[in-house]
């Protein structure tokens, strides 16, 4: 995998962040916190889609960062914040990540 693909996926994880801090400012007592989160993974995570869209399309560098945020987040509000679980909503997940995966393995190795 190259150095781009690399920044893409942390770029992807940081976006999973910033979704998360908002939640977590709206508990008592995390409002700071949680903003803080959100502001310093919203940041990191531009920074390295910045970094990789030096090599990769902005289109595929766009739709896979958004589908790991999308993704990462709907697992995360499964398992800390009680969401619903049902086979259309998992279904629909797995939906996005064979997309993330095929944008992928439809790019060259950069």
């Amino acid at each position: 995998m190259g150095l781009a693909w690399l920044y893409l996926i942390v770029a992807g994880l940081f976006e999973i962040g910033w979704p998360v801090g908002l939640k977590l400012s709206q508990m008592p007592g995390r409002r700071i916190l949680g903003f803080v989160l959100a502001v310093v993974c919203l940041g990191l995570s531009g920074v390295c889609l910045w970094f990789a869209q030096r090599t990769i399309p902005i289109g595929t560098a766009y739709a896979v960062w958004t589908g790991i945020g999308a993704v990462g987040t709907f697992l995360v509000g499964i398992l800390f914040y009680n969401d619903p679980v049902s086979v259309l909503r998992i279904l629909s997940a797995t939906l996005i990540l064979a997309g993330i995966v095929g944008l992928r393995l439809s790019h060259p190795l950069a």
